[in-house]
């Protein structure tokens, strides 16, 4: 594979010092990063090294969309201004009842083509025709943890369980290990005990992990308790679910101290979506809690129905902004936490920290490059403040995922992203009527 060497750019490593480099250079070698040196440290570049002249620009390791339904974007809009119930109950689920494969395939394209602009490079999904989107990672490049969103209520459940967990155990690992499969019940409240119990069957079976909404609602909090006498982390902790291994629990809105403990205790998981949360006023995450409780948090955007982008960035800048508001304490949430979480955090909760989430050699090569030669960016007393409280996905020029380009200089390398809105516009005009 080919060789980049990427020269004079300033690099937000994340690594356990949160170091960053003023200038450096970073060099890949087939999908990992080879070496890390000062600006001019590096080797000399041997035949057939690419180069990039980063001056000006800020490297940091590819942001990790941690919860989202990617072929969501067909319903950008779609249903604005509803709680979450109605919004899913009267427009969402009939919207999806008439779903095809293909419109999958074309609508997690159009959201990888929005996620690669915003210097996303892997991210977590949960959705119908689950392999169609699965074929669209791998088709762009991308980095993707897969899994197909189950419901009881469809007459076809139990089939849909089965087909899941065939396609977790045959297809996990592909695209040189860039597709990453997991089960995804879709939340407590659809999904009865003995689902659930098969569902831990066959994440054992097939060796992966599970992705699932938790405690998003204060409805779902006070339904739990109702008809369990349980919190939704406590039913779950119950059957054995907790004990899988990757659970990624998305939103996680309402908890207790207990389940925060549990959390916690269970190395579980947590996609904070603050976006999402907003829009659909389900309420404000205890972040703080779980930060001083050392829980390992990522950053999701949830689906574009619901956001109504895949921005990380934006994410993170809310993340950080919304609970200083609710602590009524600028001091909390800070940029680095904020960045760790749309990062690190991000790769911890997917259980993929061993590859991607930090610059340093030997990790995969998912580096990113935002040009920081503009005015919104200027001066740059701090660069961690500026990528949360200033910069825009717009910002990012270039976007490598596993040493492969996916985006140089605001070009897409893998995708026609034209081709992509004729195909979205060809099949709204049968899913809209």
């Amino acid at each position: 594979m080919a060789s980049w060497l990427i020269r004079n750019a300033a690099v937000v490593t994340m690594d356990d010092d949160a170091t960053v480099l003023p200038k450096a250079d970073i060099l890949i070698e087939g999908t990992d990063i080879a070496g890390v040196w000062p600006a001019g440290d590096a080797p000399r570049e041997q035949h057939g090294t690419r180069t990039i002249d980063a001056d000006g620009m800020v490297a940091m390791p590819g942001m990790i969309n941690a919860h989202t339904h990617c072929a969501m974007t067909l319903l950008r809009g779609y249903a604005d201004e509803m709680p979450l119930m109605p919004w899913l109950e009267e427009r969402i689920w009939p919207f999806e009842m008439k779903l095809e494969e293909d419109d999958v395939y074309w609508g997690s394209l159009l959201g990888i083509a929005e996620m690669i602009r915003a210097g996303v490079t892997c991210f977590n999904d949960m959705y119908h025709y689950f392999e169609a989107t699965a074929r669209a990672a791998l088709d762009s490049g991308i980095r993707a943890n897969v899994s197909g969103v189950l419901l009881a209520f469809l007459p076809d459940a139990g089939e849909r369980l089965e087909n899941a967990i065939a396609f977790a155990k045959e297809w996990k690992d592909r695209g040189d290990g860039l597709l990453v499969t997991m089960l995804g019940p879709h939340a407590p409240y659809t999904c009865p005990n003995h689902l659930l119990d098969r569902v831990i069957e066959g994440a054992h079976e097939a060796g992966v992990g599970i992705h699932i909404h938790v405690s998003e609602t204060k409805q779902e909090m006070e339904e739990s308790l109702r008809d369990f006498g349980q919190t939704p982390v406590e039913r779950l902790t119950d059957i054995g679910l907790l004990d899988v291994s990757p659970v990624l629990a998305a939103h996680c809105v309402h908890l207790t101290d207990s389940d925060i403990a549990t959390l916690v205790e269970k190395s579980v998981g947590i996609s904070h979506n603050p976006g999402s949360n907003m829009k659909l006023a389900s309420g404000t995450a205890p972040v703080r809690r779980l930060l001083a409780a050392n829980a390992v948090i990522g950053l999701g955007t949830d689906g574009a129905a619901s956001n109504n982008n895949l921005d990380i960035l934006e994410e993170a800048r809310l993340a950080a902004l919304i609970h200083k508001l609710d602590a009524g304490d600028p001091t909390v949430v800070t940029a680095q936490q904020a960045l760790q979480m749309a990062t690190r955090g991000g790769a911890k909760a997917l259980g993929i920290d061993d590859r991607v989430g930090r610059i340093e050699p030997g990790m995969k090569a998912d580096v990113i490059l935002l040009d920081f030669h503009q005015a919104h960016l200027f001066p740059r007393h701090d660069i961690i403040s500026h990528l949360v409280y200033a910069a825009r996905a717009g910002d990012v020029r270039t976007v490598f995922v596993n040493g492969r380009p996916l985006m140089l200089d605001r070009q897409l390398q893998t995708l026609d992203e034209e081709e992509i809105y004729r195909q979205v516009g060809e099949r709204l005009k049968r899913l809209v009527q």
